[in-house]
């Protein structure tokens, strides 16, 4: 592994516990308790933070919002929104801030309570609050953000031969994971998962079909919930509680329908490698893949597009359960939290991407990989085929 640059570590991170909250709590109050506990994690104070990175999630300016509700008047505010990848375009630059002297310490948070407010993430209309520019082509047609994925799950098929059972793979690898993690069991239980349980590849291609091919299963789960990471300069992360997490790498890259263009293929065959170039290192020396997981074809194009097998080899390359976090010489360890598909999806899942990789590279993980020192946090925000931005950031250990 290459010498890196260590310039910005994440040094506090904070889940929140619930994955129902029935409307006893606002987003704001999410986004509030999960900063205190991840600045406590990191042995900082709210008065230590100058520099806020949000999505949104906080209100109308929300980067001015967030900044009086938490009484502090930070050198930089980030507002940048590009749905679930948000998070690691957040922690890219809040590294390049803190690396170019704006700011010391960094501030990102996520709440939601899409659960709560039976928010139809996945099967709801794509409309908004004015016509977008891509209306006339496919929003009249009504077209849901499940049958988009769907769409690229048929095209993967007929292109590569990839089958139900293979993408299976997936799902079952995530609720393995899920099933040791105490908070994932307990969300599942919340929101009334029926047969809960280790799944069998059998489970997910008898589930029922939501948009043909995809099955149940195959879907992320709707909860509420939230999160916050704290990044630090490597002066203040020495004095922190924590062993620190280095951002050794970064890549942002957006993809939008093209004639001529495969959808197959998202934006991370771009942000990927600029990420691991940076970092200096290759997808085979990744420990833990921390890829957002909305449907299992999100993971398998990903996973082509980061470099981990070569486009139309996922398929293959995920059987035989090597996603699992207990099979470390088969590859990285996807998702050790349980995932979107089995942990948490409040809407936009990028912060819990940073967190888990945390917990790995701290030893802190409840499917703990033995000697983890590289994870690469994926974020994919909007439609995989179509409009959608990719963000990815690789973190090592000192």
């Amino acid at each position: 592994m290459a010498t890196q640059a260590r310039a910005a570590a994440i040094v506090g991170i904070h889940e929140y516990p619930s994955r129902d909250v029935e409307g006893a709590v606002t987003p704001l109050h999410i986004k509030t308790e999960s900063a205190l506990r991840a600045l406590e994690d990191a042995g900082l104070t709210i008065a230590d933070v100058d520099g806020i990175y949000d999505a949104g999630d906080g209100g109308m300016m929300s980067g001015l919002a967030i900044s009086e509700y938490f009484g502090i008047k930070p050198n930089v505010i980030d507002t940048t929104m590009v749905g679930g990848s948000s998070y690691e375009y957040h922690a890219a630059h809040a590294a390049r801030d803190i690396a170019a002297g704006k700011c010391r310490v960094a501030l990102l948070t996520y709440g939601s309570t899409a659960h709560s407010n039976a928010f139809a993430i996945g099967v709801g209309g794509r409309g908004g609050p004015a016509a977008a520019p891509w209306d006339n082509m496919d929003g009249f047609t009504g077209m849901t953000l499940v049958s988009n994925y769907a769409m690229v799950a048929h095209r993967h098929m007929y292109e590569y031969g990839t089958t139900s059972e293979q993408l299976a793979e997936i799902s079952v690898a995530t609720r393995y994971h899920a099933m040791r993690n105490p908070e994932a069991v307990a969300g599942m239980t919340a929101l009334e998962f029926m047969d809960i349980r280790e799944t069998t590849i059998e489970d997910v291609v008898n589930s029922r079909i939501i948009a043909d091919p995809l099955h149940l299963l195959e879907c992320c789960m709707i909860s509420d919930g939230g999160g916050a990471v704290v990044i630090a300069s490597a002066e203040v992360a020495r004095d922190c509680k924590k062993a620190p997490v280095w951002l050794l790498g970064s890549g942002e890259a957006t993809g939008y329908p093209e004639n001529g263009g495969d959808i197959t293929t998202s934006a991370a065959a771009q942000s990927g490698p600029s990420a691991f170039g940076e970092a200096g290192v290759t997808p085979s020396e990744i420990d833990i893949a921390m890829i957002y997981d909305s449907f299992s074809i999100t993971v398998l194009a990903l996973l082509e597009d980061l470099g981990f097998c070569k486009k139309g080899e996922g398929g293959a390359w995920v059987e035989g359960g090597r996603l699992r976090f207990d099979r470390p010489n088969d590859g990285p360890a996807l998702n050790t939290d349980g995932g979107g598909l089995s942990s948490n999806h409040p809407g936009m899942r990028g912060i819990f991407l940073l967190i888990e990789a945390a917990r790995q590279l701290r030893g802190e993980s409840t499917s703990q990989v033995d000697g983890a020192k590289l994870a690469v946090a994926h974020g994919n925000g909007g439609m995989l085929g179509s409009r959608h931005c990719a963000g990815t950031v690789i973190l090592g250990k000192d």
